[in-house]
């Protein structure tokens, strides 16, 4: 009984790592307790669907590697997708600077830190898609996955990972900048408007015509471009899960 307990904390390891890492699994909504009994019921599950080799001694060196192993794993799996979830605060906070809001910050409830309004609600409308396709049953499902494509023990090559990692990084940037860039060309001509007016009005209050203009620009552009970052944040999601699941290939 006691090596069964054992090898379900050691089965855990993994499933806790990734769900911390993860952005919505990891949030401050989330309490300590569900994750908790979430990864011990995925655990269970693992250990009565396939044979899992847990190292023989519990104090010894090769014990505390393998701990260590699969936590990065688990880490991995969850920080993927919290670099696709980093895109569109990235993006908000290019666009709020453009629209004038840049000292427009609210709590992020999932986080508890600072962050910009827009940036929060593309963060959201990122969270709702993922979960409105699916994303994190897939995720879950390749969590558990995992296990069967890269059981524990097996070796990791860590620079073919961080490469993935990087290149993915890369992508949500790009992605990132992808969504921001219409809107802030809006809002460049905007103010160029803008300013050739002041130019040829000079008795006009150049902040009481441009901020307006440019907030309303801005979120004007945002109701545009919804098809747009709808289709940029399923591109997004479905390449997060891709690069979860190459992530763990042997």
């Amino acid at each position: 009984m006691q090596g069964q307990l054992w090898l379900l904390l050691f089965v855990m390891v993994r499933i806790g790592a990734a769900l911390i890492a993860a952005p919505i699994f990891g949030t401050r909504a989330v309490p300590v307790q569900v994750r908790i009994v979430l990864a011990a019921g995925l655990g269970i599950f693992i250990l009565n669907w396939m044979p899992v080799q847990m190292p023989g001694e519990m104090l010894a060196l090769p014990t505390f590697v393998a701990l260590l192993s699969e936590a990065v794993i688990g880490f991995t799996l969850g920080f993927v997708l919290q670099l696709a979830f980093s895109a569109p605060l990235i993006a908000g906070e290019q666009i709020a600077g453009g629209m004038g809001m840049a000292m427009a910050t609210a709590v992020d409830p999932s986080s508890g830190a600072q962050s910009g309004a827009i940036g929060q609600m593309l963060g959201i409308m990122l969270t709702l898609i993922f979960l409105a396709i699916g994303g994190h049953l897939l995720w879950l499902r390749l969590v558990v996955e995992s296990y069967l494509l890269f059981p524990p023990g097996a070796e990791w090559d860590v620079g073919v990972r961080g490469w993935l990692i990087a290149s993915f990084a890369s992508q949500a940037l790009a992605t990132a900048v992808a969504i921001a860039l219409p809107i802030t060309m809006v809002l460049l001509l905007v103010q160029l408007v803008t300013g050739v007016i002041s130019r040829s009005a000079p008795s006009l209050n150049l902040f009481a015509l441009g901020l307006p203009a440019s907030v309303l620009a801005g979120l004007a552009s945002l109701i545009v471009a919804s098809p747009l970052l709808t289709e940029q944040f399923v591109g997004l999601a479905e390449s997060a899960i891709d690069q979860a699941g190459l992530a763990v290939q042997p």
